[in-house]
């Protein structure tokens, strides 16, 4: 199975005060928007974006990893067998499942 990490966001309850942290603070420019759902910023190499919490998995707080893989019925065969909650798929413009599993488990 090859997987990659696709893009990192924020999950914040307070979007427009989050953009004006990382634009004036850290001077990142965003180059795509979605109302107040999501903001995803120039980064370079990497991607990194805010989202609303209603655009975020249920449950989710803080900092999303979206990773991508070759292969997304292993990928989740193996989460589950790892013991690790898999929720429905998403279309993110590929099949996106959200995983949900703190550190340290």
């Amino acid at each position: 199975m090859t997987i990659g990490l696709r893009i990192a966001y924020a999950a914040t309850g307070d979007i427009e005060t989050s953009r004006d942290f990382y634009e004036r603070v850290l001077g990142l420019t965003p180059k795509f928007r979605d109302g107040d759902r999501w903001i995803q910023f120039a980064t370079g190499e990497g991607a990194f974006a805010l989202a609303a919490l209603d655009e975020a998995p249920d449950g989710a707080a803080g900092f999303v990893l979206v990773f991508g893989v070759d292969d997304l019925d292993d990928a989740v065969a193996r989460l589950t067998a790892a013991g690790t909650a898999v929720g429905p798929v998403r279309d993110m413009g590929d099949r996106v499942p959200p995983v949900q599993r703190k550190h340290g488990e």
